[in-house]
């Protein structure tokens, strides 16, 4: 260092030594500018980050993504300035939240820190499907699940639309709805609907999930008609009725019966229970003297009003008719009683059309109803009655007006208890032969039967019990039946039994009757053998079920499987056993064989299908033929049997021959040949020649065998 005046400079002093060094720090990342170290953006929007960056020497910088080196594209960069760097995410999406990390890095040291990156957009759709967890006619309660993506940030409310499916508007429903769950009201039964489910946040509502198409209806249906309503009371201005519950409830519980009513000449119904009715009968008031009126019912549960019942038979508003005579018993048994009555002095103005018999144990049972069907006479037996024990019996009359009387006087008490007389069976002499009649026709098996107590009677065939059934009728009173069978075909035939039993034993007669019919289908299966391309041969059963009479003879009938049409084969079989000629090579075939007595041509029976072709095959070729006579015209060709026939007999070998100056094979042999060798003759002196030969069965040619050398025609010549 020297000093300097104005006289000049002065001596300079030099200063110790001293080593010269750049001044160094460790890397800063300065975040304050980032609060909290967390960027947040809507989705769309652009991010810009700059941080400064402090450090000697300037540090290096590098940026990670979820501890992954980040890679920069147009959208997603760095830039590094001398004094900072600068994240740049263009046009943000949900995907871009993350956490990124930069590194300052110099000789000092490195730095680290990470800052938050948050982008918030509207939610996704709610998760579905959308369950539609109760469905009824008039409104639906649907639930979903929250969107797997909120968006960043809470879901406000969910906005819920609808459409019938016959549109294509939407109706807002509800736009602030906070639970995952809505009850969509009001609707129109029977109408089918789509809802929609859209999630809102802060940032605006999602896209929406659409349910499936859903019917406003409840998953139950209305229920049946109820039984027909029966009348069992009338006075001049009401009537009772009673009715059965539907024999379906739709599924429901029924919650009660609408109750109609309609006079007899009128078509108009009128509604007159105020009320759902809920038990089984009903009192109609208000009724005018001398009138008939018909009622029905219907049944309501929650799906609604069912169909109504039919309608009751028309019963005329009358005071009830004057109760019949007081029962008398005529005959008594162990375990039922005759009893016979007087009609009722006074019918009401109508005729008496039926009687109710009531019985009770003596001395204190309820009052039951003994008849289940309607009685018209005055006279009626009881049945089912307990041995010793003691019965009351009275009537109840009914008139054509549907008017009911009162109960007449019961019986004194009566106890069961019967002599014993063993039946006994009584019919016409035409019954004791066998019954013929051909099918279609009716027959009527007819009895008389004693005995005391009245004797029960069975019917039974084939050791089973005959019941009323279709065209069978059985009837049976207390001395008496009859049975007829309408209709009747091979399988009415038979033994048919009448048992009559009592205490005092039991008798049987056999009524054999024989229905004469067409044969039944012969027995199974038709069998086919000896199928070839042209032929085969059946045979079949005689039907077990003749038809009452002697197989006259058979009818043979086929169809090619490609067509509907049947052609009679034969019209006149007289055996189980047919040859049937005429097929068509490779053509399938269905058989059917007809029994004929003489009420008819009976039911067929089928075969299975059947393809016409021979069961065998060509010939594999015969063994190589060797020559083994030679002359200047003529050579003695021999050869091996093939090694199979093919099923079939070789009828004949086909020797043929190849000059080797030519191309052509010629056939040497103009006659079957069967035997293993053969002369042709006609050579030409000089000429060399190959043959083969091909073997011949039923199915045709095989194949040629292999070729032999050439020979050479020519004398032999001897050495002298």
């Amino acid at each position: 260092i020297m000093a300097v005046n104005i006289s000049g400079r002065s001596d300079p002093r030099e200063s110790r030594p001293v080593v010269v060094k750049e001044q160094t720090s460790l890397p800063e990342l300065d975040l304050r500018g980032i609060y909290q170290k967390t960027i947040i953006a809507r989705a769309g929007d652009n991010i810009k980050a700059e941080i400064p960056v402090h450090g000697r020497p300037k540090p290096t910088v590098t940026w990670t993504k979820e501890g992954q080196t980040l890679k920069q594209t147009q959208r997603i960069n760095v830039e590094n300035t001398a004094n900072s760097t600068i994240l740049n995410i263009n046009e943000c999406t949900r995907n871009d939240t993350s956490k990124f990390t930069l590194t300052a890095k110099n000789i000092i040291g490195e730095v680290s820190d990470t800052i938050s990156v948050q982008v918030h957009d509207i939610p996704g759709p709610p998760k579905g499907p959308i369950k539609l967890d109760d469905i009824s006619s008039v409104y639906i309660l649907m639930s979903w699940e929250p969107p797997e993506s909120d968006g960043g940030v809470p879901i406000n409310n969910y906005i819920v639309e609808m459409r019938e499916t016959n549109s294509t508007s939407w109706v807002e429903l509800a736009a602030t709805v906070i639970r995952t769950t809505f009850k969509a009201s009001h609707l129109t039964t029977g109408m089918e609907y789509q809802f929609r489910i859209k999630a809102q946040n802060r940032y605006g509502v999602g896209p929406a999930i659409i349910s499936e198409s859903v019917v406003a209806a409840y998953p139950f249906k209305v229920p049946g008609p109820p039984g027909t309503p029966s009348v069992i009371g009338v006075t001049k201005d009401s009537m009772t009725i009673t009715w059965n519950d539907p024999v379906t409830d739709g599924g429901s519980q029924i919650l009660g019966y609408h109750i109609e009513r309609k006079e007899r000449n009128s078509i108009l119904w009128q509604i007159i229970s105020k009320a759902l009715i809920a038990g089984n009968t009903f009192k109609s008031s208000g009724l005018t003297d001398g009138i008939a009126y018909e009622f029905r019912v219907a049944a309501e549960n929650m799906a609604g009003k069912g169909k109504p019942s039919k309608p009751s038979d028309p019963v005329f508003a009358l005071d009830p008719i004057d109760p019949p005579g007081q029962p008398i018993p005529v005959n008594i048994t162990r375990h039922s009683v005759t009893l016979v009555w007087t009609k009722p002095e006074y019918d009401g103005g109508f005729k008496v059309t039926g009687y109710t018999i009531e019985k009770r144990e003596f001395p204190s049972g309820r009052w039951l109803k003994a008849n289940f069907s309607n009685v018209l006479e005055t006279e009626f037996t009881v049945s089912g009655l307990t041995e010793d024990d003691k019965y009351e019996f009275r009537i109840i009359a009914r008139n054509s007006a549907g008017a009911v009387s009162k109960p007449s006087e019961p019986t004194d008490a009566i106890t069961c208890r019967d002599d014993v007389e063993e039946p006994r069976i009584m019919v016409d002499a035409k019954f004791k032969d066998v019954i013929l009649l051909k099918a279609g026709e009716v027959f009527k098996l007819e009895a008389d039967v004693t005995g005391r107590p009245i004797p029960t009677m069975v019917w039974t065939k084939d050791a089973k019990d005959l019941v009323e059934m279709g065209k069978q009728e059985i009837k049976i009173t207390d001395f008496s039946t009859v049975l007829m069978n309408k209709d009747s075909s091979r399988k009415d035939g038979g033994a048919y039994v009448l048992t009559a039993s009592n205490p005092g034993g039991s008798v049987k007669h056999v009524f054999n009757v024989k229905v004469l019919d067409r044969p039944g289908p012969p027995e199974g299966p038709i069998g086919i053998t000896d199928v070839t391309s042209e032929k085969c041969v059946i045979s079949w059963l005689p039907p077990p079920d003749d038809g009452g009479a002697k197989i006259d003879h058979y009818v043979i009938e086929k169809r090619e499987t490609s067509r509907l049409a049947w052609t009679t084969v034969s019209a006149d079989v007289q055996v189980t056993k047919l040859k049937i000629n005429k097929l068509l090579k490779g053509n399938e075939y269905i058989f059917r064989v007809m029994a004929v007595n003489k009420y008819g041509v009976g039911e067929s029976l089928e075969s299975e299908p059947v393809i016409a072709a021979n069961p065998f095959v060509p010939p594999s070729p015969p063994k190589t033929p060797e020559v083994t006579a030679i002359t200047k015209d003529s050579m003695v060709i021999c050869w091996g049997h093939p090694d199979s026939d093919g099923g079939s007999e070789i009828t004949n070998y086909i020797v043929e021959r190849r000059d080797k100056t030519g191309l052509r094979w010629v056939k040497c042999n103009k006659r079957p040949v069967t035997d293993l060798r053969f002369k042709t003759v006609g050579l030409t002196e000089g000429h060399e020649y190959e043959y083969r030969i091909v073997a011949e069965n039923a199915a045709g040619l095989s194949q040629p065998s292999s070729t032999s050398p050439f020979y050479k025609s020519c004398d032999t010549v001897f050495k002298p």
